[in-house]
């Protein structure tokens, strides 16, 4: 009998154990989801007259533009726009991924969002209309 109840003793300590691993990785998974709302990515072009801020989802925010701009082509210019707004998505996509490694680890869970956030955000790279 004793050995029936030192196996019920160690199935209880596993389940407790696997209760309290469940309980840690729902604090940091909504502690991560909060860390990432939060965050933003920033870019700016090469002479700094055109001033991207996106969202945590890459959502446009913010834009600045110089003075300067004025002394283009406007196709000139939404094409640097673009181009930065790209920029910021990949700044904001370096920053999900740092978020994600130092919450989650290396293991498919943190891999699997931050692929999530890469085909999210870095869509459009390389179509015909990102160049629109």
């Amino acid at each position: 009998m004793w050995a029936d109840d030192a196996a019920l003793d160690a199935a209880e300590r596993r389940l407790d154990e696997w209760e309290k691993s469940l309980t840690e990785r729902a604090e940091r998974a909504k502690t991560l989801s909060a860390t990432m709302r939060d965050l933003t990515g920033t870019a700016h072009n090469a002479d700094r007259t055109v001033h991207v801020t996106v969202d945590s989802t890459g959502l446009l925010i913010d834009l600045r533009l110089d003075e300067h701009i004025r002394q283009q082509p406007a196709a000139h210019t939404a094409r640097q726009i673009l181009e930065t707004t790209t920029a910021a998505r990949a700044d904001l996509l370096r920053k999900v991924s740092a978020t994600v490694a130092e919450s989650l680890g290396d293991d498919a869970s943190a891999q699997a969002i931050i692929d999530s956030y890469r085909s999210r955000l870095l869509a459009d790279q390389g179509s015909d209309d990102a160049l629109r």
